[in-house]
């Protein structure tokens, strides 16, 4: 048998918990696998496998490198490993910590030789726009996962959201209309299945199915039984190279123009660079117009290099994402990934190849025209533009400190 990995996070640790404690009871012989980083500060990480009967083990691990999620991945493929050698377990719940990250994760477990069947993010509507605005550092809500960590509850959130391909939804008395909007907008692709008030997954979302083989139980055995629509998805595949590339700067599945009840997404797409000193004045309007703005864009003082916007909870992270397509000599194009070549051929320009401005905002309340005229201004001029590109490496570097270049 190959052992099912589910992997469950979400810093909405209600909403986590009840999609997991549904796991548990929908999927007979599951048990669920949690590293708790809260007594990191005391050297060591407690790591617990519980069924649905209770807690079956508890053990402490050291921290590796004063780094709680050093230890996790150190510790979690041992332990998934020893299951699926056991034979027993049908279905592996990795229950993240409230911070760490389901893509780093992911990663790690299918390095680690397992099979990751889902990624599943536990979401409570009511909150989501509360942690997108949220700019406190995880440190300051007790939340860091190392010493170092330097990430904000409201973009870790948002990469948590965005990550996984299977949101469980929280019954949220406090969620309205525009919560649920919002995040829609955020993650349209995302399978959404709701949870009941009492945590069962609400089966007018989806059809019951049973366990796919191989799936199900000890060797040569398959189980009896529906499936409900959370432990549906928690079998339904995972491809962790699809959802690594679905987040690259270079051919994120970002969202789509959207409108309604009163959220808005605007997806601007422009094929002139920024002036980079009108950018860098315009930074912080355009960090907080919207709760949340990603994409990729084209600055004019580094004409060659894909820079990455990502911003949530008024703070703005910039970082270079390496060359655009257009900037490699046609050698070295073997060497990129398919997916990344497939994107930039559905949007190539004959002069520019796949350098663009392609940036994505969403929020209540959105003033659409507001945003779109303050990201024209911060474009070249048509002079400016005329100029050409030794003009263009000429202009101040406004972005060196930012960029940490």
């Amino acid at each position: 048998m190959s052992l099912s990995v589910a992997v469950v996070g979400g810093l909405h640790a209600d909403a986590r918990r009840a999609a997991v404690g549904r796991l548990l009871a929908d999927v007979p012989g599951s048990v669920v696998l949690h590293h708790d980083l809260a007594t990191a500060a005391t050297g060591t990480v407690v790591r617990t496998v519980r069924d649905l009967g209770g807690v079956v083990s508890a053990d402490e691990t050291p921290l590796v490198d004063d780094c709680a999620c050093c230890a996790l991945r150190e510790d979690l493929v041992p332990e998934l490993r020893r299951l699926a050698d056991d034979g027993t377990t049908r279905l592996a719940i990795v229950e993240l910590w409230d911070s760490v990250e389901p893509k780093a994760m992911a990663e790690v477990i299918v390095a680690g030789g397992l099979t990751v069947t889902s990624v599943i993010t536990a979401v409570d509507p009511a909150l989501v726009l509360p942690y997108l605005g949220n700019g406190d550092d995880l440190a300051e809500a007790g939340l860091a996962a190392a010493a170092s960590d330097r990430r904000t509850v409201a973009d870790t959130f948002a990469r948590q959201l965005e990550y996984a391909p299977v949101l469980a939804l929280a019954d949220s008395a406090e969620a309205d209309e525009v919560n649920r909007e919002l995040l829609a907008q955020l993650h349209p692709t995302a399978r959404r299945v709701p949870l009941g008030r009492d945590g069962s997954a609400d089966a007018r979302t989806s059809g019951a199915r049973r366990i796919p083989p191989g799936h199900g139980g000890p060797a040569g055995t398959r189980p009896s039984g529906a499936l409900g629509p959370l432990a549906e998805a928690a079998f339904a595949g995972f491809d962790v190279r699809a959802a690594a590339a679905a987040q690259h700067p270079a051919c994120a599945r970002l969202p789509q123009e959207a409108d309604g009840h009163g959220v808005s997404t605007l997806v601007w797409h422009r094929r002139r660079p920024f002036h980079p000193e009108r950018l860098h004045a315009a930074l912080e309007d355009l960090t907080c117009v919207a709760a949340r703005s990603r994409g990729r864009f084209w600055l004019a003082g580094r004409p060659d290099t894909l820079l990455h916007w990502e911003a949530a909870g008024g703070a703005l992270c910039v970082e270079g994402a390496g060359p655009w397509l257009a900037a490699l000599p046609d050698a070295a194009w073997e060497l990129v990934p398919p997916v990344r070549r497939a994107a930039a051929a559905l949007d190539w320009h004959p002069e520019h190849g796949d350098r663009c401005n392609h940036l994505v905002f969403t929020s209540p309340g959105l003033d659409r025209d507001g945003l779109a005229h303050l990201l024209e201004s911060c474009l070249l001029t048509d002079a400016e533009y005329a100029a050409g590109r030794d003009f263009w490496c000429r202009l101040p570097s406004a972005f060196d400190t930012l960029l940490e270049i």
